[in-house]
C-alpha cells in the first residue's frame, strides 16, 4: 500500500521516480511521467520491472510460506541459529518480525509497479501498451492475492497515491476480491496477454493468458465459487498448452527450464560474471547443512548450505499412506539419513536439526551453482505449475458437485506419481494430495488457512527434533512459554508494525 512508510521506501528503489510538483528546476536523472512512456522500449522497461521485482520473491516469499507450514522444521545448525526463522515456524512472531514485513513490502511494491504502468501508458500507444497494460493488471491481482489470503483486509491501492491519500484504511473483502476479478477478467478478455503455441513451446517466463485464468480460478476457489473457479482451471486444461512431465525428477532442474509443465516463472541466465543477478540466498539457506556431513569429492549436491526448511516426519508420513515406504514420487521429493548413505556416500559428523529427512525434490545440485561462487544460482524460479491447477481444478470440481471430474484430475496427478489411483476422489484425497505434490511450493499454508486447519501447527514451537549421527532422534524442549498456531490469531498475519505507526487508517489484524 502507499502509507508513508512504502511511498518512501518504493519511491528510493524504484527506477522510474517523478520529479517533484514542488520544485521549478528540472531535475537531470530524473524521469517525468509527461514524457516518458511514449515509445516501445520505455514501455518495455517499466514492464520488466514488475518481472524483477517478482524474482526478488524467491527469499522472502518461499522461506516464508514453509515457515508456517507443518511441512519442515526451520533448521539450520543449532537452536537459535536464526530466531526470525524459528519465530515465524513456531508461531512466536509479532508485528515487528523482518521477514513478514518484507514479504508485505514487497508485494506492495508490485502493486506500485503497476499501478505506474496503469497509470501512465496509453493504450492508444499500440499492442506493446495494449500487453503492458494487461500484464500489470495480472501482477497487480498476483500480490493482492497473496495478501489478502494471509493478511485478510489489507489496504486497496488501485492508483498511484497523492500525499494526502497515504493514509489507507483496510480494504473490505468485497473490494479486494472485486478488484483482483476484475483485472484478472480484463487482462483475459484482453487479447493482449500472450499465449504459448503449444505443450512443448518454452514460453514460460512471462505472463500469459492461461496463467491469469489460473489465477482467476484462485480467486473464486478461495471465495467459495466453485462453479466459476472450476471453469476457468478447465479452460488451461483444454487449451491444451500444459501437461505433466513424464518424468518428476527433473522437473525443477536447470536442465529442463520452461518445462511443459511449469505455467510461470522467474528467468536466471547463467552468468558467473555477473554474481548480483543471480544472487540467491534461497538456495543456500535451504542447501542440506553441509559442514555437519561427511560427503565423498563427487557427491551430485553443492557442498555448501545452512541447512533451513528441513521436511518433517508428519509430510513423509503422508507421502507412505499413498505410495508406500518405496514410492517413485517419494525418492524423487524426499531422502531418509539411510538412503543419502547409501545412495550418495553422504553421511552425519555432528548432529543437525531433523528427524532424518532431506529435500530431495528441490535439491540444489552442484552443477547448477556458479563456478567457485555458491551465491550464483542457476535454477528458475516456478511461480506455478499445471499440477497445481489439476488439483485446485478437482477441488472446485468435487465441491461445485462434480466427483467425475474431480477424480479425473485427482488421477492424472496420481498417474504421473506412479501411485494407486481412486475410484471416487474424496476432499480428504485432494487435500493429501496437494500436501505432497506441491509441498514447499508456497501453497500450503493459504491452503490450510483456507480449509480452517490451522491446528495443525497448534505444536510448532514445543520441541525440536536433533538428529543424532547414530540416526536416533533426541527431542529437545524448545523453551517457548506460548508456541503454536493460535485460533483467532494466526489465520491472518501482522501488519507490519511500521506501518501501523504510520498509517492512522489501518487497524491491525487481532491478537498482535
Amino acid at each position: 500500500m502507499k502509507t508513508r512508510n512504502i511511498l518512501l521506501t518504493v519511491a528510493a528503489l524504484c527506477t522510474f521516480a517523478a520529479c517533484s510538483d514542488k520544485l521549478d528546476i528540472p531535475q537531470h536523472g530524473v524521469l517525468d511521467y509527461n514524457t516518458y512512456y511514449q515509445t516501445d522500449d520505455q514501455i518495455q522497461s517499466a514492464e520488466m520491472a514488475m518481472y524483477l521485482e517478482v524474482r526478488g520473491w524467491e527469499y522472502n516469499v518461499k522461506l516464508c510460506k514453509a515457515m508456517f507450514t507443518d511441512d519442515f522444521w526451520a533448521g539450520g545448525s543449532m537452536r537459535g541459529d536464526n530466531t526470525d526463522l524459528e519465530h515465524l515456524n513456531e508461531f512466536t512472531f509479532d508485528a515487528e518480525q523482518d521477514y513478514v514485513q518484507n514479504m508485505f513490502t514487497t508485494f506492495y511494491t508490485l502493486i506500485y509497479k503497476a499501478n505506474v504502468i496503469l497509470g501512465h501508458v496509453d493504450p492508444e500507444l499500440g499492442n506493446v501498451a495494449k500487453s503492458a497494460i494487461a500484464e500489470a493488471k495480472v501482477f497487480r491481482a498476483f500480490a493482492y492475492f497473496d495478501l489478502k489470503t494471509m493478511w485478510g483486509n489489507p489496504p486497496l491501492v488501485d492508483h498511484e497515491l497523492a500525499p494526502s491519500e497515504y493514509n489507507v484504511p483496510n480494504g473490505s473483502d468485497e473490494e479486494l476480491w472485486n478488484l483482483m476479478e476484475t483485472d484478472l477478467t480484463e487482462a483475459i478478455n484482453s487479447g493482449f496477454l500472450q499465449e504459448k503455441s503449444n505443450a512443448d513451446d518454452n514460453f514460460t517466463w512471462h505472463v500469459t493468458k492461461q496463467f491469469a485464468q489460473a489465477l482467476l480460478g484462485k480467486v473464486y476457489l478461495w471465495q467459495g465459487k466453485n462453479a466459476e473457479a472450476a471453469a476457468q482451471f478447465d479452460a488451461v486444461v483444454n487449451s491444451g498448452k500444459y501437461r505433466l512431465m513424464d518424468d518428476y525428477s527433473v522437473i525443477f532442474r536447470s536442465s529442463h527450464k520452461h518445462n511443459p509443465e511449469s505455467l510461470f516463472e522467474s528467468n536466471r541466465v547463467h552468468d558467473d560474471n555477473d554474481s548480483f543477478q543471480n544472487f540467491s540466498m534461497y538456495a543456500l539457506m535451504t542447501n542440506w547443512r553441509m559442514d555437519k556431513m561427511n560427503w565423498p569429492a563427487d557427491t551430485p549436491i553443492m557442498n555448501t548450505g545452512w541447512g533451513f526448511r528441513v521436511p518433517t516426519s508428519s509430510l513423509y508420513n503422508d507421502f507412505v499412506a499413498v505410495e508406500g515406504a518405496n514410492g517413485y514420487r517419494l525418492n524423487n521429493s524426499l531422502k531418509t539419513l539411510d538412503q543419502i548413505g547409501s545412495e550418495l556416500g553422504i553421511t552425519l559428523k555432528a548432529p543437525v536439526i531433523g528427524e532424518g529427512y532431506f529435500m530431495w525434490k528441490l535439491r540444489i545440485l552442484a552443477e547448477e551453482r556458479g563456478m567457485g561462487n555458491d551465491f550464483v544460482y542457476a535454477n528458475n524460479t516456478i511461480w506455478m505449475r499445471y499440477a497445481e491447477v489439476l488439483l485446485c481444478g478437482a477441488e472446485a470440481h468435487l465441491l461445485a458437485g462434480n466427483s467425475a471430474k474431480a477424480t479425473e484430475y485427482l488421477n492424472m496427478i496420481r498417474r504421473r506419481a506412479q501411485a494407486p489411483t481412486v475410484g471416487t476422489a474424496t476432499i480428504d484425497d485432494i487435500k493429501r494430495e496437494k500436501r505432497i505434490e506441491l509441498f514447499g511450493e508456497g501453497t500450503r499454508f493459504q491452503d490450510l488457512l483456507r480449509w480452517g486447519e490451522g491446528a495443525k501447527m497448534a505444536k510448532n514451537g514445543d520441541k525440536y527434533p536433533q538428529l543424532e549421527v547414530n540416526g536416533q532422534v533426541t527431542w529437545v524442549s524448545c523453551g517457548n512459554p506460548t508456541f503454536g498456531f493460535k485460533a483467532g490469531k494466526h489465520e491472518h498475519l501482522p501488519y507490519p508494525a511500521t506501518e501501523i505507526r504510520l498509517n492512522s487508517e489501518i487497524q491491525q489484524n487481532p491478537g498482535y
